[in-house]
């Protein structure tokens, strides 16, 4: 099997335990140049922009008027910008918008939804985008090379995996690509802040071990740093269970055996149930079993918008996620 070949494999499999629905089809024709969205008056005058990513340096020459959003959360975070796409992809099927609730409103026009896994490059072409985000990503050098040749490609940083890319450096580079360098530093400080007053509010948090897992009809699986589940719980003082990151690989879980389940055991554990009912987790008895289950010291995630808002790992799901979490975390930890 080329190494192609098992990147997708390897990221097909996670995408379960992401709850992502690859989605097809389109939701809206694009052909309104106001939803593309414009930088202020004063980002115009910061182009042209040179932007460092995987595939080397990418100029973005002039304001872009015509946006794809192609990455994972890209859409969500051009939005939190005040940037509509005229095109984007629905990672986690939410259908419509292609955007959870936390996004709800901010089009004037709904986006023409592209495939996520394997895009149209005729219908990226036919919408005319002067820019492409790609930021959080297959990391595939093919898709970079067929996207570059429609319009500027921004894809993740050097040196970091597919679909790894921090909600910090995508809100960087997607700030500079659209010429929105103040609004996005603004909007990082928020959230930051946002995370320090929740850990603030919650000493008993610093320096609990966590175990972050997930169930799908595949089994059991685990989280490790470079997701943006471990990232947000280690943000609020969190360490990820040393078990568990011990067996790290260049993807963001692990798959965890019956055998293995121990490894869930943690200070704190959260379970996200992936396209399954919450009982299979609750109602096996290899985790009930768990120390920190039978103590009380878990959080069986079982809203979808909630879940769905952790997968996002963009500003806007980050900032729903620690409304809707937060207390829940605080209240299995007192047990």
């Amino acid at each position: 099997m080329s190494s192609r070949l098992a990147l997708r494999g390897t990221f097909l499999l996670a995408a379960a335990l992401l709850a992502t629905s690859c989605t097809s089809g389109s939701g809206g024709s694009g052909d309104d140049s106001r939803s593309g969205g414009s930088a202020s008056s004063s980002g115009a005058s910061a182009f042209p922009v040179s932007i460092d990513t995987a595939f080397g340096t990418v100029q973005v020459k002039s304001r872009p008027e015509r946006v794809v959003a192609l990455g994972w959360s890209d859409a969500e975070t051009a939005l939190s910008l005040g940037v509509q796409p005229v095109g984007a992809s629905d990672w986690l099927g939410f259908g419509g918008e292609g955007v959870g609730p936390w996004a709800e409103g901010m089009y004037d026009k709904a986006p023409t939804i592209i495939k996520t896994l394997e895009p149209s490059y005729e219908e990226i072409a036919a919408l005319k985008p002067d820019l492409i985000l790609d930021t959080r990503s297959s990391a595939d050098q093919s898709r970079y090379d067929q996207l570059s040749k429609i319009a500027p490609t921004i894809d993740q940083p050097k040196g970091v995996g597919a679909y790894q890319t921090t909600w910090q450096q995508q809100l960087e580079m997607v700030g500079k690509a659209l010429g929105k360098d103040d609004q996005a530093a603004a909007l990082k400080t928020k959230v930051e802040k946002a995370f320090s007053d929740a850990k603030a509010a919650h000493p008993e948090f610093t320096g609990k071990s966590v175990a972050v897992g997930a169930n799908t009809s595949a089994g059991f699986g685990a989280y490790v740093r470079g997701d943006s589940r471990v990232d947000f719980m280690e943000q609020l003082g969190f360490t990820n269970k040393q078990a568990i990151q011990d067996l790290a690989t260049p993807s963001f879980f692990i798959s965890v055996s019956n055998e293995q389940l121990p490894l869930l055991d943690a200070d704190l554990t959260v379970m996200f149930p992936i396209f399954v009912d919450a009982s299979t987790i609750t109602g096996n008895p290899l985790y009930t079993s768990l120390p920190s289950v039978a103590a009380g010291h878990d959080v069986v995630l079982t809203d979808t918008n909630l879940v769905n808002a952790f997968s996002s790992g963009d500003p806007l799901g980050i900032e729903y996620a620690l409304d809707k979490a937060v207390p829940q975390f605080a209240a299995a930890l007192a047990g």
